[in-house]
């Protein structure tokens, strides 16, 4: 699906990714994590091209990313970004409507099979009876719903969400995590996850990378990556991985840091 090969980016002369390699299969929900200014936005900016890098590639389905116009692309990959600030009192309608645009040849309309994409994507997010509504007047989890609708629109095969529960509260967290976490185990979609937080996102990654050091740190299922010395390496905590059984999911446990060990 989507292969990084050799990465490297510098900011000016700061590294802040170096040979990188990963391999993003088909289906799977992954996530990407480590502490603040490790580089995961910026890896994420390279899977889409929003970024260039100076050493190494990204691959989809085998083909360079670089080779590839940013509308071709869009046709593949789609982005739900950090932010969800609309300044302009846009519908919901027209928001998600804008995921069709690399399908549309310039001044063209969008067609009746367009608006039916359009529809399907507000209602697999639960958002169609706000259709006419301003978005600038919806909540922050309400927003990004409409966000992620978009990149539905777009039809893609992969979607990469940067820091998708910041600023949400904790009900519209699991919400929309539990939302791309339906569609990909329901329609096959590849979701990558790029968070800092450790205990929400596990819950829901089949696999997850730890960027520490510009570098990949481990890969891997979580029960193989999140081990009590990767955490303390990784994220300066102690914590445990447990499985609980009642939410039949993987919770993290943090018992503290270890900037306060002696």
């Amino acid at each position: 699906m989507l292969a990084v090969k050799d990465l490297s980016f510098k900011y000016k002369e700061r590294p802040v990714l170096e040979d990188v390699d990963l391999e993003i299969r088909k289906g799977e929900v992954i996530g990407i994590l480590g502490p603040n200014g490790c580089g995961k936005t910026t890896l994420l900016k390279l899977l889409n091209r929003n970024l260039h890098p100076q050493e190494g590639k990204v691959l989809l389905e085998g083909t360079d990313l670089e080779g590839m116009s940013k509308r071709r692309i869009a046709r593949h990959i789609a982005v739900v970004p950090q932010s969800n600030e609309i300044r302009f009192a846009f519908t919901v309608r027209d928001i998600v409507s804008m995921g069709r645009m690399p399908f549309l040849d310039r001044f063209q309309g969008e067609s009746a099979e367009d608006m039916r994409i359009v529809d399907e994507a507000m209602e697999r997010t639960n958002i169609k009876e706000f259709a006419d509504r301003a978005i600038n007047t919806m909540s922050g989890g309400e927003r990004q719903r409409v966000i992620i609708a978009r990149a539905l629109a777009q039809r893609p095969e992969v979607i990469l969400l940067d820091e998708p529960t910041l600023h949400l509260d904790i009900n519209h967290q699991f919400e929309v995590l539990d939302l791309v976490h339906e569609l990909s185990r329901k329609e096959g979609l590849t979701v990558v996850i790029v968070s800092h937080d450790l205990p929400m996102v596990v819950k829901y990654c089949d696999r997850m990378v730890l960027i520490h050091d510009h570098r990949v740190h481990a890969v891997g299922p979580p029960e193989e990556v999140l081990t009590r010395e990767n955490m303390r390496t990784v994220f300066n905590i102690e914590a445990v991985l447990t499985y609980d059984d009642m939410l039949g999911s993987n919770c993290v446990k943090i018992l503290g840091s270890c900037s306060g060990r002696r």
